[in-house]
């Protein structure tokens, strides 16, 4: 699966905001159809950072919810900045 394809949009909420200052973790809704690995190889190669952990949840709207935790050497909040997101 093309990288562009399983990444939809950027979630920010309140609570994920706190998750990315907090937790070095960032929020996306992604294609309802893409595995874990799929997510984390799309991640890596978009935005150029090494993901440690990726969970994901159905929304109960039906979305497909991917909490990705990256490497140390990766800030989030950093990459909130550049993606304009903050």
């Amino acid at each position: 699966m093309d990288p562009y394809d399983v990444i939809i949009r950027m979630m920010i909420t309140e609570r994920a905001s706190e998750i990315v200052e907090r937790e070095n973790r960032l929020t996306f809704i992604v294609n309802r159809r893409a595995t874990k690995r799929q997510i984390r190889e799309a991640i890596e190669t978009l935005y150029e950072v090494r993901v440690l952990k990726v969970n994901t949840l159905i929304t109960p709207e039906g979305e497909k919810k991917a909490m990705v935790k990256l490497s140390p050497e990766d800030n989030a909040a950093d990459l909130a900045v550049k993606l304009g997101l903050f």
